[in-house]
């Protein structure tokens, strides 16, 4: 069964000191940290591009749900406004504060948070509550609603295919209507992460598992046994893998602002949302 604020307690445990960056206990746990950095650079660019379109003043109040290691508190400060970083999992905010990080940082969860009402001039919210039930991703959007002054932005950026014990994605129309039904106003949106090449590439490999009968692997990512803590080496088939996808991730990530601007957004993975209250 999954337990979500079970799952990233683990995660940070067993990621949140191994790696430098942060980015194993945030993005894609076990996965080579090229790859998570190639993830990150995708989604720091529609980070952008989403702040822009917010056009905060300087000192901005921003609240950032599911900090985590603290990744986007950074990029806020260095844009000169003032974060505040809000998790559920203590162990990501302790990296997030080992990390030098001169903002407030609370222990809280996304579906109670522990802030004023209309405190905030920008709220966001970075891939995190794809990762929570359906139910519990009403009250947090909700939350964001109540915490926002009138007339600041949420800027969203979550989930809208695939499948897994882990994530619960919603395809856009309902990401919007679920917002809207919290008291939002949608500004603009658009798809993010096709990463169209290595989603070939891993699409053919779970074919070919599948019909050779081998298990897709339905087990929480960075739980595994293979994953955690591993000293033995990783098999010939999982480094000719990574091997193969490092070029496909590659080329895939040159194609991407092509991709974007001819393909529909809901073929993306993701999807960047810039709501209003």
């Amino acid at each position: 069964m999954y337990s979500w604020k079970e799952y990233w307690a683990n995660v940070a445990a067993s990621y949140g000191w191994r790696d430098t960056e942060g980015f194993s206990a945030v993005l894609h746990p076990g996965a080579p940290g090229w790859f998570n950095a190639a993830i990150d650079r995708l989604q720091e660019k529609a980070w952008s591009e989403g702040l822009r379109s917010c056009r905060l003043k300087d000192h901005s109040l921003v609240l950032d749900v599911g900090c985590g290691t603290g990744r986007w508190l950074h990029r806020y400060l260095h844009r000169n406004l003032f974060p505040v970083g809000v998790d559920a999992t203590q162990g990501m905010l302790e990296r997030a504060a080992a990390s030098g990080l001169k903002c407030p940082l609370v222990v809280g969860l996304a579906q109670n948070l522990p802030f004023s009402d209309g405190h905030f001039d920008l709220v966001s919210d970075i891939t995190v509550i794809q990762h929570l039930p359906h139910a519990d991703q009403k009250d947090a959007l909700k939350e964001m609603a109540r915490v926002l002054r009138p007339g600041g932005h949420l800027l969203l950026l979550e989930l809208i295919r695939g499948q897994g014990p882990h994530i619960f994605p919603l395809r856009p129309p309902d990401w919007i209507e679920e917002a809207s039904s919290a008291g939002f106003s949608l500004v603009v949106w658009r798809g993010q992460e096709y990463f169209v090449l290595d989603r070939a590439f891993v699409r053919c490999v779970q074919a070919v598992l599948g019909l050779s009968g081998r298990d897709l692997g339905t087990s929480l990512p960075g739980q595994a046994k293979e994953s955690v803590g591993r000293t033995e080496p990783l098999s010939t088939a999982r480094l000719v893998y990574w091997a193969i996808r490092r070029s496909t991730c590659k080329f895939s990530e040159l194609l991407e602002p092509v991709v974007q601007r001819v393909c529909p957004g809901e073929w993306a993975t993701h999807a960047l949302f810039i709501f209003k209250k």
